[in-house]
C-alpha cells in the first residue's frame, strides 16, 4: 500500500480535496502544480510552468490544464474539474476518482461505468517536459479519449483574458501539434503516442475560470483560457497512451522509454524521510550545466541566499547528495567574493547583502565539517571562511559593524534585513536592528569555528571571541532568563518573546552557560512551541496575531507576529538534545512524528512555509518550502544520531566544549 494514498471519500469532497496540492519540478526552475483532483486553485497552477527569463524574472504558465473525456457507446464523461465564477464547478470529474496515489509518480485512478483508467504524471529532469501516461485497466467495450488543452501563455503573477491578439495558428507535428499564442513566447509542442491521434481545430475561450486560493488571498481570481481544439484517439488495454507537452519536439515513439527511465531515477515516497528527501530534490535548480542553487520554495519563490544556506545541509548532505552541495557551494562562493569585493552579483540569487549572510555561510561549512571532517572543510572552503570573517572584522560590511564590545551592530533604513522580512510600504513589520540575537549568536559561533579551523588565528580572533561572549550575555540576557530579540543603543528595551534566541542554544559554540541554555530552552518550549513549529511571537506579547488574515496587509502583519515556522524545528531539536541528552530523545521523537502528518496534507509529500499560531494551525504561504524541508531533515538526522549513541551515553550534539 502506498504511503501517500487518498481514497474516494476525500476526492469526492471538493471542499476538502481542493486544499491538497501536488507539485512536480524539473531542477531547471520549471514545475507542474495543481490540486490533487486536477482543479487549478491558484494563478500559479498549471501543467507546464516554465521560466522564460527574456520575458520576465517569473515563471510562465503555458499549458494550464488538459481536460480528458472518456467516451463509451457515444456517451462522453469529462473527468476534469474546473471552478467558474459564482462558485460553479463544471465538470465535476472528481466524482469518478477512485483513488489518488503518490509513490514514484502521482497517479489517479478513475472509474466511469465499465471503464477503469489510471493517469500517471511526471516532470522530466533537466528539460521542460511533462509526460502523462494513460492506462486502460478495465473496459467492456471500445473506448475513445478526447483531450482538450487549456492554454494560458502568461506570467504566473498575471491573469489572461479573452483578447484578439492571440495567434490561433498551429502546425502539425508527429503525434500532435505545435502552437504559441504570442510571438514573444516559445513554441509549445503537444504530442501523443496513439497511432490514430487526430486534432480537431475548434478554437474558443473558456471564460471566467475561478481560482479559489487567489480569491481567499484578496487577489484578482478570474481568468479566460484559450482552447485551440481537441485531440481524439482510441485506447486499448495493456497499450498505454502517452501525452507530452514541452518546448521541443520529440519522437513520440521515445516517450515510453523516457517515461520509464525517469521513473527509475525517482525516490519512492515510502515514508516520512523519503518524502522529505524527494522534496529536497525539487528545490535543486541548475540554470546552466555548471551552476547550482536551491530555490526557496514553490510555487513562487526564487533563489534567496539565506534560505539556500539554511536549507543546504539538510537538502544535500543529509539527503545523500554531497555532489549537489559542492556544486551549489562552487557556484555561490564566487558570488560571495563578488559581494565582498563590491562587484556585480548575478540576478539568480537575492539578498546576498543582508548582514547575517556571511555568518550563515560559516555555519554551512561548519555543518559540512561535522558531516565529513575538519581537514576537508578547511582545504575546500577554509579560505572563504577566513576571508568572510576578515571582511566583518575590518568593518567593511555596509550594514553591520563590530562595536567595541565585540558584537555586531546593524543599522537599518527601515527595510527588513533578517529572515523576518515581512514589510508594509517597504518598511519592516518587525523593525529588527541594533544588536540582533541570532546574528550575534552566529557571529560568536563563527569566531570560535574559525579558531578551530585555523588555530594560528587564535591571537587575532581569540580575544574578539571572548569579548563577544561576555558582551552577548550582558546585552541579551534579561532578568526573566530569556533573551531579548534585538537591542538598540539608547532605546527602550523590546520585551517581546521571539524564537530567534534558540540559536544561542543550538549552535555548536554557544555564548551561554549551561544553566542559561536550559532556561532559554524552557522559555521557548513554554511560550513558542506548537505542533507545527515555533511561533514567531509569544501569545503573551503585545501584537500577537494567531491567525493569518485574508488580506495581504493582514498577512504581512501576521507572518512574524504569531505565525509558526517549521524550519525553526531544526534549531529547537538540536537545542533540546544538546541540553537534555538521551533524556530528550522521546520528546523530540514525538514532535517529529507529529510533524509527519503534514506530508499527507496541503503540499503532498512536502512541508509548507508556515502555519497559523493558533489551532487548527492552518497551512499558509508556499506549499513547499526549502528551509522547512531542509531543517526537518536535519532534525531527523540529529534524532537518529542521538538514538545511535544512546547506549553509550554519548550526546552527539555536544561537539564543542
Amino acid at each position: 500500500m502506498s504511503y501517500l494514498k487518498f481514497d474516494r471519500r476525500l476526492m469526492s469532497n471538493l471542499d476538502e480535496s481542493l486544499q491538497y496540492e501536488q507539485l512536480r519540478t524539473n531542477r531547471m526552475g520549471a514545475y507542474s502544480c495543481s490540486s490533487i483532483v486536477g482543479c487549478n486553485t491558484r494563478k500559479y497552477h498549471g501543467l507546464l510552468v516554465v521560466p522564460i527569463p527574456e520575458l520576465s524574472p517569473n515563471n510562465h504558465v503555458l499549458l494550464s490544464s488538459l481536460d480528458l473525456t472518456i467516451i463509451q457507446h457515444d456517451a462522453p464523461f469529462n473527468i476534469a474539474v474546473h471552478e467558474y465564477k459564482g462558485d460553479v464547478f463544471s465538470p465535476k470529474g472528481n466524482k469518478y476518482i477512485r483513488e489518488y496515489n503518490v509513490d514514484v509518480t502521482s497517479s489517479t485512478t478513475y472509474r466511469v461505468g465499465g471503464v477503469v483508467m489510471r493517469r500517471e504524471h511526471l516532470f522530466c529532469h533537466f528539460q521542460h517536459r511533462i509526460i502523462l501516461k494513460y492506462t486502460l485497466l478495465e473496459a467492456h467495450s471500445k473506448t475513445q479519449l478526447k483531450f482538450s488543452p487549456f492554454l494560458a501563455f502568461r506570467d504566473v503573477k498575471m491573469l489572461t483574458h479573452k483578447n484578439a491578439n492571440i495567434n490561433e495558428a498551429y502546425d502539425p507535428v508527429k503525434g500532435g501539434i505545435r502552437t504559441r499564442l504570442y510571438d514573444t513566447y516559445p513554441d509549445l509542442f503537444m504530442q501523443f503516442t496513439a497511432e490514430d491521434i487526430d486534432f480537431i481545430s475548434k478554437p474558443h475561450w473558456n471564460e471566467n475560470i475561478a481560482y479559489l486560493k487567489e480569491r481567499e488571498r484578496g487577489y484578482e481570481y478570474l481568468e479566460d483560457l484559450y482552447v485551440p481544439g481537441y485531440f481524439t484517439c482510441s485506447i486499448k488495454k495493456n497499450k498505454p497512451v502517452y501525452f507530452t507537452a514541452g518546448l521541443e519536439e520529440i519522437n513520440p515513439e521515445e516517450l515510453e522509454v523516457l517515461f520509464n527511465r525517469e521513473v527509475a531515477e525517482r525516490i519512492p515516497k515510502k515514508d516520512f524521510k523519503h518524502c522529505l528527501m524527494n522534496a529536497s530534490q525539487q528545490f535543486y535548480y541548475r540554470p546552466t550545466p555548471t551552476d547550482g542553487y536551491l530555490l526557496a520554495g514553490y510555487p513562487w519563490f526564487a533563489a534567496r541566499t539565506r534560505d539556500m544556506l539554511v536549507s543546504l545541509p539538510g537538502c544535500t548532505l543529509l539527503s545523500d547528495a554531497p555532489e549537489r552541495f559542492e556544486r551549489i557551494m562552487n557556484t555561490f562562493t564566487p558570488l560571495m567574493y563578488n559581494f565582498i569585493n563590491q562587484e556585480e552579483i548575478t540576478p539568480e540569487i537575492r539578498n546576498i547583502g543582508d548582514p547575517d549572510i556571511g555568518v550563515w555561510y560559516v555555519w554551512v561549512i561548519q555543518q559540512y565539517a561535522q558531516w565529513g571532517d575538519l581537514e576537508t572543510a578547511r582545504r575546500k572552503y577554509g579560505k572563504a571562511v577566513k576571508d568572510i570573517m576578515e571582511y566583518y572584522r575590518k568593518n567593511i560590511h555596509p550594514l553591520a559593524r563590530i562595536v567595541p564590545n565585540g558584537l555586531l551592530y546593524v543599522e537599518s533604513d527601515g527595510r527588513p534585513l533578517t529572515w523576518m522580512d515581512a514589510k508594509i510600504d517597504d518598511k519592516a513589520v518587525v523593525a529588527r536592528e541594533g544588536y540582533i540575537v541570532e546574528l550575534n549568536a552566529l557571529w560568536y559561533n563563527a569566531l570560535c569555528f574559525l579558531r578551530e579551523l585555523y588555530p594560528e588565528e587564535e591571537e587575532t580572533y581569540g580575544p574578539l571571541a571572548e569579548k563577544a561572549k561576555e558582551s552577548f550575555v550582558k546585552v541579551f540576557h534579561n532578568r526573566y532568563d530569556y533573551l531579548f530579540d534585538y537591542v538598540r543603543e539608547e532605546a527602550p528595551q523590546d520585551w517581546s518573546v521571539r524564537p530567534n534566541m534558540i540559536f544561542a542554544v543550538s549552535l555548536p559554540y554557544s555564548p551561554l552557560t549551561r544553566p542559561q541554555q536550559r532556561k532559554v530552552l524552557e522559555f521557548v518550549t513554554r511560550e513558542l512551541l506548537i505542533p507545527k513549529g515555533l511561533r514567531s511571537l509569544s501569545p503573551k506579547s503585545e501584537g500577537f496575531r494567531g491567525i493569518c488574515g485574508p488580506s495581504q496587509y493582514e498577512r504581512e502583519l501576521s507572518y512574524y507576529n504569531g505565525s509558526a515556522w517549521p524550519w525553526l524545528f531544526g534549531a529547537y531539536c538540536e537545542s533540546y538534545l544538546k541540553v537534555n541528552g538521551r533524556a530528550g530523545i522521546s520528546f523530540i521523537e514525538r514532535i517529529l512524528i507529529g510533524m509527519e502528518e503534514e506530508v499527507h496534507l496541503h503540499g503532498i509529500g512536502t512541508i509548507s512555509e508556515l502555519f497559523d499560531g493558533n489551532p487548527p494551525y492552518k497551512s499558509r504561504g508556499a506549499i513547499s518550502f526549502a528551509m522547512s524541508v531542509g531543517e526537518i531533515i536535519r532534525a531527523l538526522h540529529l534524532l537518529d544520531e542521538a538514538k545511535k549513541n544512546e547506549e553509550d551515553e554519548i550526546n552527539p550534539i555536544i561537539q564543542y566544549i
